[in-house]
């Protein structure tokens, strides 16, 4: 997912972030707001990655955003009319 519509959604995916990360308080991410480089600054502080690495994660994370459990369904499947 891109980083401007986690931002646009923060009060929706800041649970799954909390789960990711559950080091983080809720104050920090609420600090955070969606914004990537909040997030990889909190990171590095919370976890003592590096720069890249935290970044890396981050991405990572936002990438599985995009996943719903309607996108595992067959494409061809049949449906009831």
């Amino acid at each position: 997912m891109d980083w401007n519509i986690i931002e646009g959604k923060w009060k929706e995916l800041k649970g799954n972030a909390r789960e990711q990360w559950g080091k983080l308080t809720d104050d920090e991410l609420e600090e955070v707001g969606g914004k990537k480089d909040r997030l990889v600054g909190k990171l590095q502080q919370k976890y003592g990655y590096a720069s890249d690495e935290a970044a890396r994660r981050a991405d990572e994370w936002a990438k599985h955003q995009d996943a719903k459990p309607e996108d595992a369904k067959p494409q061809n499947a049949p449906t009831k009319t």
